[in-house]
């Protein structure tokens, strides 16, 4: 239903938090989402909660954006903010470790790359991680993970604004 909409499925999570809460988040294809499309995509999916009754109890809908310091769920997500730093949890240990963080490298076969921060004097300072073992990754707040989260939102404004001026559009 989300993606009949237009938008992308970033991620579901259930929690206790008031009772019982559904956290949904989305985005469109660009990365961007507005409070308006936070609202359309509510009006529409909790009809289909309630039909479909997936949750055994009462809940709270709570439809938002992935945010600037986003969760990262999908291989596209590691190409699309390479060159950003994020923490990384692995489900079970690589070479010794589970938690990473440093700056995100792309992806390669089923591999994601991340250059990894304060590493000694010695110690490989990369590492090629399996997108398969990954259990949760978030991008850090930076400045540079701001100011391309700014030039993006400023570069979508324009483009709607676009669309409200040219009439051929509606």
């Amino acid at each position: 239903m989300i993606e009949d909409l237009g938008f992308r499925l970033v991620r579901v999570k259930c929690s206790g938090r008031n009772g019982f809460t559904v956290q949904v988040m989305a985005e469109r294809p660009d990365g961007i989402i507005g409070v308006d499309d936070c609202e359309k995509i509510s009006r529409n999916l909790a009809p289909v909660i309630d039909a479909e009754d997936p949750v055994d109890r009462a809940y709270h809908l709570e439809v938002s954006s992935p945010g600037i310091d986003r969760p990262l769920v999908r291989r596209s997500d590691f190409e699309r903010w390479a060159g950003h730093v994020a923490k990384i949890e692995l489900e079970q240990s690589h070479d010794g470790r589970r938690r990473f963080r440093g700056t995100l490298l792309g992806v390669r076969d089923g591999d994601f790359g991340v250059k990894l921060d304060g590493v000694a004097e010695g110690e490989a300072d990369t590492v090629w991680l399996p997108l398969d073992l990954l259990a949760e990754a978030r991008l850090v707040l930076t400045d540079d993970l701001i100011a391309a989260s700014l030039k993006a939102a400023k570069r979508q404004a324009r483009t709607d604004l676009e669309e409200v001026e040219d009439p051929a559009v509606h």
